[in-house]
C-alpha cells in the first residue's frame, strides 16, 4: 500500500513491484546525495524473535553501511548490572524454582506475563517455600503470594541495601562465598555499616523496618532461596543499581550457583546461533560512519579506510529526538520492523514531528497500526504460520522448531523474501547495489544458523531432529555459575566493580537517589494481561475481555481530584496528555496513578503520550545505549 500524504489516510493499494521500485529509487538516490547510504535508518526490535528474522539487520548491510538505532527499551539497565556483577546475565533455569525454599518476585508480574513459569512456583509453595512478591502495586502475582510488599516506585535499591545491613548486623551472610567466591565483600560491608540503617531503608523505601528485618532474616536462613529481578524494576534512573543492589543481597547469602537459587533476570546462553542472515557484506566501495576521533588523513590507503567504516548507531530509545537532530547526513529514509514506535517508543508527540522531517518511512508489518498510519509506503509481512524459523528464549532452556503450516496469506512475503526481492530489484536498477543473496525459501535460510555448538547443546544431530519436538539444554546443572567460576575480570563475584567505575557508576552498589518528581502524581504503564505491548489486544476477540482501557487512581486520591468511578479523565504532563475513563482502586498507592499500555485500533488511548525518552543508569556496557526510565513518568490527573 502507498499513502498519499502521510498521515492523511488517503491510501492506495500498488503491486510489490511498484513498491520495491520506488524504494530502490530513494535508496540510489540518498547514496547519490550524500555518497553513502547512512540517512537510511533501521528501527527493529523483538515483534518477531524468531532467529532467521535477523535478517532484517543483513538486507541493511548488504546495501551499505547505514544508520541503526541500537541498544533496547526491555531489559538494559539490568544486562549491565548483572556483568559488572558476574561478568554475563545468566540466570538459573526457571524450573528449578520447584527446588527453593523462599522465593521473592520482586518488580514482575509472571500470573500475567510469564504464566507457563507460574506452574513452578506453585509447584515450590506446595512444597512449603514462601513466595514473596515486592512491588508498588497490588498484582495478580501478588494476590496469590503468601506476603505482598508495598514499596514506592524506584526505591528497590534502598530496600535491598536495608536488608542486606540486617544480615551483616546478624553475621547472617555467607562467609565462604564472600571470602573465598567474591571481590570486595570488605569494601561493601564497610559501606553498609558507614551508610545504610534498616530505618533509613523504611523511610525511603515506604516499607516498615520490622518487614525489612523479617525478610532479610527469613531470605538469609533459607537455603535456597532466590530472587527474581523482573525488568520493572530496572525502567528508572537507578534501575542497574536496583539490580546490582538486590544481585548483593543474593551473593552475600551464597545463593548464587546454587539450585534453587540464583538472582534471576534473563540469559542468552542459548543463542549460539551462526546468524548468517545477520551478517551481509557490504557491496564494494561502500562508504560508512568513520566516528569523531578518526581523520581520515590518517589511513595510508584506501583498503585501509574502507576497513574502518562502521555502522552510524543511534539510541534506539531516543528515535524522536534522534531524528530531529542527527545530520551530516540527516535521516532520509526510515525502515521500520518487528516494532510499533507510535505505540511503543517515547515522547509520542515529538515523535510525530519527528516523522514530519523524514523524505520516506517504510514499514513491514501484519496490521495496519498507528505507525503503519503514519508511513509512505507498507509491506505485508507474514505471521509465524506462514514461515520457517526457530525460536530459543531468553529465560528458559528450550529450542523450538516453527515450521511453515500454511502458504504465504494474499501478498504477504517474509522479511528474508522482502530483502531478496529489494535486492533483485535495486540491482536491476543500479548493478552491484546490493549483496543479499536471492534465496527466499525461509526453510534454507533457518538450516544455515545451525552449527556444531548448537547441535552438541541440545543433543541433537541436525535440526531436523527438533520436528519431533522442542528440546531441552543439556545442562550439567540447573544453577547458573554452580562451578562458581565468574565471567569478571577477577574470576569471581565482585561487590567492587572496576568496569563498573569505567562506565561513570560507583564500584560498589551504593544508594542513588530516584529521579525527582516533576508533577503530582507518579505514573505507571506496565503490561496489560490481555496483549504483549501493542500485539494481540487488537485482536476482535480479544475485545471481547478488554474493550477499553483506563487509568487508575486510589480512591483517596481521586476523592481529592472530585473524581468519581467511571468518570473521563485527562492524565496530562510536560509530554502530552491522554483522555480515558477513571476506575477506583486500592491495589494503586495514593501518588500512584496507572494505565496499561496496549494499542487499541479503535480511540486514540496511547500511554507513551505522557512518557518521555529520559534515560535509565545503565545499558551502555553490553547493549550500546542506555535504557529508558519508563516507570520514572509523572502526571496530574482531572476530570475531562
Amino acid at each position: 500500500m502507498k499513502q498519499m500524504g502521510r498521515g492523511t489516510g488517503n491510501w492506495k493499494r500498488i503491486s510489490w513491484d511498484e513498491a520495491l521500485t520506488e524504494i530502490s529509487q530513494k535508496i540510489l538516490e540518498i547514496k547519490k546525495k550524500d555518497d553513502n547510504l547512512l540517512g537510511m535508518a533501521l528501527t527493529k526490535y523483538s515483534g518477531n524473535f524468531g532467529i532467521t528474522h535477523y535478517g532484517v539487520e543483513g538486507m541493511m548491510s548488504s546495501l551499505g553501511y547505514t544508520t541503526r538505532f541500537v541498544g533496547t527499551p526491555c531489559w538494559p539497565a539490568g544486562i549491565d548490572a548483572q556483568n559488572f556483577d558476574m561478568g554475563n546475565m545468566w540466570c538459573n533455569d526457571p524450573e528449578d524454582f520447584v527446588k527453593s525454599k523462599y522465593i521473592i518476585i520482586w518488580g514482575g508480574n509472571p500470573a500475567w506475563n510469564s504464566v507457563h513459569t507460574m506452574k513452578f512456583i506453585y509447584e515450590a509453595q506446595d512444597k512449603g517455600a514462601k513466595v514473596v512478591v515486592i512491588d508498588p502495586i497490588l498484582t495478580q502475582t501478588a494476590a496469590k503470594a503468601d506476603v505482598y510488599v508495598r514499596i514506592k516506585t524506584s526505591q528497590d535499591g534502598v530496600l535491598a541495601l536495608g536488608m542486606a545491613k540486617h544480615i551483616v548486623d546478624k553475621k547472617l551472610y555467607d562467609k565462604e562465598f564472600v571470602t573465598k567466591y567474591a571481590k570486595g565483600f570488605d569494601d561493601y560491608l564497610n559501606y553498609l555499616n558507614k551508610s545504610v540503617t534498616v530505618e533509613w531503608a523504611a523511610k525511603e523505601s515506604g516499607v516498615p523496618a520490622d518487614v525489612i528485618r523479617q525478610l532479610a532474616e527469613e531470605f538469609a536462613k533459607a537455603d535456597p532461596a532466590t530472587i527474581w529481578a523482573g525488568y520493572g524494576l530496572q525502567r528508572h534512573t537507578n534501575g542497574g543499581n536496583n539490580v546490582r543492589a538486590i544481585d548483593a543481597l543474593v551473593a552475600m547469602t551464597g545463593n548464587i550457583g546454587k539450585e534453587g537459587g540464583g538472582a534471576r533476570y534473563g540469559h542468552l546462553q542459548t543463542w549460539g546461533f551462526n546468524y548468517n542472515a545477520m551478517v551481509q557484506k557490504q557491496p564494494k566501495g561502500s562508504k560508512g560512519y568513520l566516528g569523531k576521533d578518526i581523520i581520515k588523513s590518517e589511513f595510508a590507503n584506501d583498503e585501509a579506510q574502507a576497513a574502518a567504516y562502521a555502522n552510524r548507531t543511534i539510541n534506539i530509545n531516543k528515535l524522536a529526538e534522534s531524528i530531529l537532530t542527527t545530520n551530516e547526513p540527516p535521516i532520509r529514509l526510515l525502515w521500520v520492523a518487528c516494532k510499533n514506535p507510535f505505540a511503543q517508543d517515547f515522547d509520542r508527540p515529538k515523535l510525530l514531528k519527528a516523522f514530519e522531517t523524514l523524505e520516506m518511512v517504510v514499514v513491514v508489518d501484519q496490521f495496519f497500526n498507528e505507525t503503519v498510519q503514519n508511513a509512505d509506503i507498507v509491506l505485508p509481512s507474514t505471521t509465524l504460520f506462514e514461515e520457517n524459523t526457530v525460536n530459543v528464549s531468553y529465560w528458559h532452556y528450550w529450542i523450538g522448531l516453527n515450521e511453515k503450516a500454511i502458504p504465504n496469506q494474499y501478498e504477504a512475503k517474509s522479511d528474508l523474501q522482502i530483502a531478496a526481492l529489494l535486492s533483485k530489484k535495486i540491482n536491476e536498477l543500479d548493478k552491484g547495489s546490493c549483496t543479499f543473496p536471492q534465496i527466499t525459501d525461509t526453510q534454507v535460510w533457518m538450516e544455515k544458523e545451525f552449527n556444531d555448538g548448537i547441535h552438541k547443546f541440545f543433543g541433537i544431530k541436525s535440526w531436523k531432529d527438533l520436528k519431533d519436538g522442542p528440546r531441552k539444554a543439556k545442562i550439567a546443572s540447573s544453577a547458573s555459575w554452580s562451578d562458581k567460576k565468574f565471567g569478571t575480570p577477577s574470576g569471581k563475584y565482585e561487590f567492587s566493580s572496576d568496569q563498573a567505575e569505567k562506565f561513570g557508576h560507583t564500584k560498589l552498589p551504593e544508594f542513588k537517589e530516584r529521579r525527582k518528581a516533576y508533577d503530582k502524581f507518579r505514573v505507571l504503564t506496565p503490561h496489560t494481561q490481555f496483549g504483549l505491548h501493542s500485539q494481540f489486544v487488537n485482536v476482535d476477540y480479544m475485545e471481547d475481555f478488554n474493550k477499553e482501557p483506563y487509568v487508575y487512581i486510589n480512591p483517596k486520591a481521586a476523592k481529592a481530584k472530585g473524581i468519581k468511578e467511571g468518570d473521563m479523565v485527562k492524565v496530562e504532563n510536560k509530554v502530552g496528555n491522554v483522555t480515558v475513563k477513571a476506575r477506583l482502586t486500592e491495589n494503586v498507592a495514593v501518588d500512584v496513578i496507572l494505565m496499561y499500555e496496549a494499542w487499541f485500533k479503535k480511540g486514540d488511548f496511547n500511554v507513551q503520550n505522557v512518557v518521555d525518552d529520559e534515560s535509565s543508569d545503565m545499558g551502555t556496557f553490553k547493549t550500546g545505549a542506555p535504557g529508558v526510565a519508563i516507570h520514572d513518568q509523572f502526571a496530574d490527573i482531572a476530570k475531562a
